[in-house]
This record gives structure tokens, C-alpha cells and sequence, in this order.
């Protein structure tokens, strides 16, 4: 297993990390994903840590907390041979304090996600989403409160935008508190949106690239084919609501091109599309996730081997679309790109 830096901090993670998401299974979101329970979910732990993967990723909205709970008894005994990334901010209750990223918010979310882990200190802490609501100061000053009593070792984000970042960013450098190091965001062969700004942030401030949902929400499974309904069986049915929208020619046209090279090389489509992501500026590792043992082994075959140039290109050309203004004038006109070259 390939490990590589955290952004600019010295933090080292697996290229291939799992994401937690189907560890509990409450409701109708991640009731879809899965319902693994804690003696499954120890399988597939031992599974990651015998490939290298050792970076667990969860949520405490993640089946309002179970999905903590079952990673936590999974990890039971070896705390040493894993690091753990939750995230919190999203509303986990009714009340007005159980959403954002106040002080109480972040002091009261973090002690009950040590709890349910079952640890006395969390890896990587990740805001789930941006409080416009609190002051970037406070929240910064909370989580270096927190970084300083040792219960989190680095702190990163999670669907910021750009300027949202970026302010927090400036803020820490000014006050001193701990920059963010990590952005888990939403990126695939279907939705490229993340290259306009973000990855140039990410190049710029140092913040490296956690991937999640790389497989465009479940449709880059090899399942999906133009005029074809979607399986019987598939969480798409339950759950494509809740995703990012995906231009459906897009997505065929994407597919067609994977079938391909998946037929050329041998390898699955899943594969394809996770190796795609793993050649990406900023990308510091990909989030996978799985059911059963047979998904994991499955995506775990993503990394240990490279797609072509010619490939790279055939799947770039597939995916490609057109950047929104500001950004289009960079990757058309030559004056913008000579002062300004495009990252990819």
C-alpha cells in the first residue's frame, strides 16, 4: 500500500481508506448503504489492515452515531494499528445547539465521538459542513482547545467552498490555531466539479484531498449501462436523492469508456474509475467502502498498479466538461493560461 502526506501536515495515510457509512444502518439513507454490525465490521477491518489500510473514516450522523459505535467495538484491542476520522457539524437532533460547529457544538460532539469510539483521542476531526452561523475564530479556537488537551491529533473539512476555506485558512495563519490539512470532497469520473477551485486551494494552502463517494454515488459499479434500467437490487433506487446530480449522457458516455479499458486490462470498472482518482493533484487518499468482503477485496484491487497516459486520457476526455466562469477562460484562451495555467 502506497501511503502519502496529509496535505502539507506530516500526517502519512493510505492512498485507500474505508469509509464507515454501512456500520449500523439506521434510516432510510444508510439503512440503504448497509447494516453491518460489529462482528462483520471486524472482518472487514482486518481485511483493510492486512492490504495497509489503516485510515477508518466515519460520521456521528452516520445512523445517528452507530456507525461510530461498530467502528469502535471493531477496533477494540488495537487502537495503536489505526487512525480514526469522524466528522460532525451536521444536526444530529432538534435541538438549537445540536447543529454547526459552535464551541458547545464542537466540545459536547467531540467527547461523545471519543465515547462511542472508544478511544481518548480522535486522528483526524473534520468539519462536516460550514457554519456560517459562528465566527471562523471561534471554531478555530475551539478546535486548538481541543488539539492542545490531546483529544485530536489534526483537523480538516468537509463540502467547503472555496472562500469558506480560504477564510478559515487566513484566520488560523492570524491567530495561530491549526490550519486545516484535509478536504473530504465529493469527486469522480462523473462529477469533475472539485478541479475548478478546490484542487488549486489544495495545491496553493496545502490541503490535501480525502475522496469521498468515488464511484459517482454508486454508479460507477459496472452495473449501470445506457437504455438499461437500473438493477434490481441497487441502493440507487433508495438513495439518488441524496447524491450529487449526475448528467445521465455523462455518466454513459463515462461508462462506455471504463467497459472498455476494464475489457483491455482485466481490471473492473470500480477499479478503473478509483485508480483514475488516485493519479489526481491533491488527491491524498480515496474513501471506498463495501457491504461484504467480496466489494472490499474487490476495491482494494484499485491501488498497486497504474493506468496508462493513453488510458488517463481516453477517461479525461470521457469526463470532461465545460468550467463554470470564472474558470473557463483559463482552459480556453492562451493569454489566461499563460499567467494562470490550469492544475489539470
Amino acid at each position: 500500500m502506497e501511503y502519502r502526506r496529509l496535505g502539507s501536515s506530516g500526517l502519512k495515510v493510505p492512498v485507500l481508506s474505508f469509509g464507515a457509512g454501512t456500520f449500523g444502518g439506521k434510516g432510510p439513507l444508510f439503512g440503504a448503504w448497509g447494516s453491518t454490525d460489529a462482528a462483520e465490521a471486524r472482518r472487514l477491518v482486518d481485511i483493510c489492515l492486512e492490504a495497509g489500510v489503516n485510515l477508518f473514516d466515519t460520521a456521528d450522523v452516520y445512523s445517528d452515531g452507530a456507525s461510530e459505535e461498530v467502528l469502535g467495538a471493531a477496533i477494540k484491542g488495537r487502537r495503536d494499528d489505526v487512525m480514526l476520522s469522524t466528522k460532525l457539524s451536521l444536526p444530529v437532533g432538534e435541538g438549537p445547539n445540536a447543529a454547526g460547529s459552535s464551541r458547545s457544538r464542537l466540545i459536547s460532539g467531540v467527547e461523545k465521538a471519543l465515547k462511542r469510539l472508544g478511544t481518548d483521542y480522535i486522528d483526524l476531526l473534520q468539519l462536516h459542513a460550514f457554519d456560517a452561523g459562528t465566527p471562523v475564530e471561534e471554531v478555530l479556537s475551539t478546535l486548538d482547545t481541543l488539539v492542545r488537551s490531546g483529544k485530536l491529533r489534526y483537523v480538516g473539512v468537509s463540502n467547503f467552498s472555496g472562500w469558506q476555506l480560504m477564510k478559515s485558512l487566513a484566520a488560523a495563519d492570524r491567530q495561530g490555531y491549526p490550519r486545516y490539512v484535509a478536504n473530504q470532497v465529493y469527486y469522480s469520473l462523473v462529477g469533475r466539479d472539485y478541479e475548478w477551485e478546490l484542487m488549486p486551494l489544495g495545491l496553493d494552502q496545502g490541503v490535501g484531498a480525502l475522496v469521498w463517494s468515488p464511484l459517482g454515488w454508486g454508479r460507477l459499479t459496472g452495473k449501470i449501462r445506457r437504455g438499461e434500467p437500473w438493477p434490481e437490487g441497487s441502493r440507487l433506487h433508495d438513495t439518488a436523492a441524496f447524491g450529487p446530480p449526475v448528467d445521465e449522457e455523462k455518466l454513459y458516455d463515462v461508462v462506455e469508456v471504463l467497459d472498455a479499458i476494464a475489457q483491455e486490462t482485466g481490471k473492473t470498472v470500480p477499479q478503473i474509475a478509483i485508480n483514475w482518482l488516485l493519479r489526481r493533484p491533491t488527491v491524498s487518499s480515496v474513501i471506498i467502502g463495501a457491504r461484504n468482503e467480496e466489494q472490499l477485496r474487490q476495491n482494494l484491487g484499485a491501488a498497486g498498479w497504474s493506468l496508462t497516459p493513453e488510458e488517463v486520457a481516453r477517461l479525461d476526455a470521457a469526463s470532461a466538461t465545460t468550467a463554470p466562469y470564472p474558470y473557463f477562460p483559463y482552459y480556453r484562451q492562451e493569454g489566461f493560461a499563460r499567467i494562470n495555467p490550469p492544475v489539470v
